[in-house]
């Protein structure tokens, strides 16, 4: 759905145009036919010429936000020291290290850290509507979902972890691990998009095999019919999946800043839908958009899935430590729980 669509129904609404979408193409969640072989040759060799620059910038992006965030150290099973601390109620005595204990009064457990690898999968969307934006001066949607996917990416991969590209529908068994993974990682990222035809991009990856208590990011606008983002996050809970979506918006996605005589175009096949006046058709739609935007965190909430927001026009470093920093919680949940992903 676009908001050119949005704009007819409240338009049929107000004798004159509800969400998702945009002008000249803002915001479109839909579904496009393929692309010429030849047409994604040269698509493929524009976004390899890209790697370069993105890796670039997700680097930097990595490491301004890995200036903010604490290690993933933690008590569990490895090999490292980590702390001594005392014994709790209700522990064994054959955990009390013995030597530190008798320098006090007090029973002392030798904790190690943890050193587990948890595998992350990650997936953005590649839907048209991504490729929009409202002003030469901002990124498009799709541009600043992949740099948080990448930037996510090289974090986890510096702090241990195993990372796994998930494709629309199709599972990605590659796992990437190790510090010097970045740039195979951007390489596959870049190169599953060319493959996959720019406007021929898909909803949410529900057909994407995935391990048992794994933890799954979704970048995307998140602007499709709520009924299909539940039927996708239910089956998700169902796995069990821990799921975190990241929904990327335009500024101008959130307060539609026109005025006078506008045609709304679909991204994504939508009909075109001219406006007289499209500043009295705002309110309705800001509000409409907030009924969403309502929709999604509760569809979130009912689910254990967690919500951030993020808009093209603010920095990405805010978006991706906030990122980063429900995943580790995410992850201390689980091993509260007792569970442990793939």
């Amino acid at each position: 759905m676009s908001l050119a669509s949005s704009i007819a129904r409240i338009g049929r609404r107000l004798a004159s145009g509800a969400v998702a979408g945009g002008q000249a193409g803002l915001a479109a969640i839909g579904r496009t036919g393929g692309v010429a072989p030849e047409h994604m040759r040269l698509q493929a060799e524009a976004l390899a010429a890209r790697l370069p620059a993105l890796l670039a910038e997700s680097d930097r992006v990595a490491n301004t936000v890995a200036q903010g965030v604490h290690g993933r150290r933690r008590a569990g099973s490895g090999d490292s020291f980590w702390q001594y601390r005392q014994l709790m109620p209700g522990e064994s005595i054959t955990r009390i290290d013995w030597r530190q204990s008798a320098r006090s009064s007090r029973a002392y457990v030798r904790e190690t850290e943890w050193e587990a690898a948890q595998t992350v999968c990650l997936w953005v969307d590649r839907s048209a509507s991504m490729e929009w934006r409202s002003g030469e001066l901002l990124p498009s949607k799709r541009a600043r979902a992949e740099l948080l996917l990448l930037s996510l990416g090289l974090l986890l991969l510096r702090g241990g972890e195993h990372v796994r590209l998930v494709e629309d529908g199709t599972p990605n068994t590659a796992r990437f691990s190790g510090r010097q993974a970045g740039e195979r990682l951007a390489r596959q990222l870049l190169q599953s998009r060319a493959d996959a035809g720019l406007p021929a991009g898909s909803g949410l990856p529900v057909g994407a095999d995935l391990p048992r208590h794994a933890r799954l990011v979704l970048i995307g606008d998140f602007l499709a019919p709520l009924p299909e983002i539940e039927a996708a996050l239910a089956r998700f809970a169902a796995m069990p999946v821990t799921v975190q979506l990241v929904q990327v918006l335009d500024p101008a996605e959130f307060d539609l800043p026109y005025s006078g005589r506008v045609r709304f175009e679909g991204t994504e096949g939508e009909p075109s839908n001219l406006v007289p006046r499209t500043q009295d058709i705002r309110d309705a739609y800001i509000e409409v958009l907030a009924a969403h935007q309502a929709g999604l965190a509760a569809l979130c909430a009912g689910t254990g899935s967690g919500l951030l927001r993020a808009r093209t026009d603010q920095p990405p470093e805010t978006t991706l430590l906030a990122l980063h920093q429900a995943i580790g919680h995410q992850r201390q949940a689980s091993l509260h729980n007792g569970i442990v992903g793939a």
